[in-house]
């Protein structure tokens, strides 16, 4: 009897572990592709000047907080649509994913207004260093057009995901992003004739690809492969799906925008320290968002395949596969930790900075290789078991708690006040996310994450 179980257990492991994988791995090598994207940017800026990495680095905080915004919306979606996937009701799906859309346009029209209309405002927040400022400005004026794009695809992408179609969301992503690549090269460098515009050119780029990934999401969605098209489902009015929608995705939303802006203010206290600071951890937060590309990638995947399982009923499934997914992704962080301390000399032979800039990065560097294992553990946790479950309101009351009454005030504590010297600051900062890990763990434990959320009849 023993034995039968035990067959029936690794039946089911292998079973998850092959949806897991299914899903995981086109979502990581959509934010593989997203992220050497960002690097590509990163390092052919590096290539024209300090000044310009930096000054892109700040201006790109308003796309990190969208970014935020964009992962609060698709939690939405993903928590609702992969439900109602699971229960084969696309009327639902396509329901919810106007819902989004609606929300998502709204606000991206606000954020691109602004970084069209007071760009010299929205720089000096980061940094008073009038250069970088001066560099910012004509950067974010260009890409508010992509800000505004990206409230439309980013809600797109997120539904196909939900609906395990995660190959197509990463061809779509992919082949933008690629076009991306191809154009920051071309206008940095001044190649096939091009002029050389430098972050301008970035820019342009940016926006150019974002604007490609909506006509390839709209050519998506007429063919009808696995959703019939209606305007009227999408721009329709849901009474209660929408009350369902702000329920669950609104914590989750307030949560991602709580954390991104807290985030954030992290480059808001490094960016009035020094240049070289800033050019640091410019640099490690590109190889530390490359190095967790696997990470994040179970946290979306994971919440998927665990929410099309709760949608089915299968409740006691999930909570051992919710277990398994934690396993795998422990030794995931581990794996990374290890693999940013060693390629330390390689990225220090990618970028030209000052030699007080390569201490800084050497320093933090070290630090992220323990850090990563905190930070992809709570988001699995938070942002993929929990939400696969409907809990969104518990990341939410979390993160808000620990990074704006403990993290954010020691930050700027320790670096106006106490004046410490900048990488004692950055040590202090990066402890966020091990404030967290006790509380998060009791949470889990607990299992009052795992509920059927879905209506019948719904749309």
């Amino acid at each position: 009897m023993k034995q039968l179980i035990q067959k029936k257990m690794n039946e089911e492991a292998m079973s998850f572990y092959r949806a897991l994988i299914a899903i995981v791995l086109p979502i990581a090598i959509q934010n593989f592709i997203t992220s050497a994207v960002g690097s590509a940017d990163v390092l052919m800026l590096g290539y024209v000047g300090q000044s310009e990495l930096s000054a892109v680095s700040l201006a790109n905080q308003y796309q990190f907080i969208l970014s935020g915004f964009f992962f609060g919306i698709s939690s939405g979606i993903t928590i609702m649509g992969s439900q109602y996937w699971g229960k084969k009701d696309t009327r639902a799906v396509q329901a919810i994913m106007g819902i989004a859309l609606k929300i998502s346009l709204v606000v991206c029209a606000v954020v691109a207004l602004a970084a069209l209309l007071f760009p010299r405002q929205l720089m000096l927040i980061y940094t008073n260093d009038m250069e970088l400022v001066e560099i910012g400005v004509g950067y974010l004026r260009i890409t508010a057009v992509a800000y505004l794009f990206s409230g439309i695809s980013q809600v797109y992408l997120s539904t196909l995901r939900a609906m395990e179609r995660a190959k197509l969301s990463t061809i779509i992503s992919g082949t933008a992003l690629f076009i991306n690549i191809a154009l920051n090269a071309t206008f940095i460098f001044g190649l096939f004739g091009a002029p050389k515009l430098g972050v301008i050119g970035v820019a342009m780029a940016t926006s150019f690809s974002r604007i490609v990934e909506v006509a390839l999401c709209l050519i998506d969605y007429s063919r009808g492969k696995f959703m019939k098209p209606d305007l009227k489902v999408v721009f329709g009015h849901h009474k209660e799906l929408f009350q369902d929608y702000l329920k669950y995705s609104i914590p989750a939303l307030l949560n991602d925008l709580s954390w991104t802006v807290a985030f954030s203010s992290y480059s808001i206290i490094m960016g009035h320290l020094n240049a070289d600071v800033v050019a640091a951890n410019s640099v490690v937060t590109t190889v530390r968002d490359l190095c967790t590309i696997l990470c994040y990638g179970l946290s979306s995947g994971g919440s998927v395949v665990l929410g099309i399982q709760i949608g089915e009923g299968k409740m006691e499934e999930t909570k051992r596969n919710a277990s398994r997914l934690c396993k795998v992704t422990f030794l995931c962080g581990i794996l990374t930790g290890v693999i940013v301390i060693a390629i330390r000399p390689l990225v220090f032979l990618c970028f030209t900075l000052t030699e007080r800039a390569y201490g800084y990065l050497n320093f933090m560097m070290w630090i992220s290789g323990y850090y990563v294992i905190g930070q992809v553990m709570n988001t699995v946790l938070i942002a993929g078991v929990f939400r696969a479950g409907g809990d969104s309101k518990f990341g939410f009351i979390c993160d808000t708690i620990t990074m704006w009454c403990i993290s954010v005030p020691l930050g700027f504590l320790s670096a106006f006040v106490l004046k410490l010297p900048p990488m004692a600051v950055y040590f202090i900062l990066c402890l966020d996310e091990f404030w967290k890990i006790p509380v998060v763990y009791k949470h889990y434990k607990g299992y009052k994450w795992l509920n059927n959320i879905t209506r019948e009849n719904a749309a």
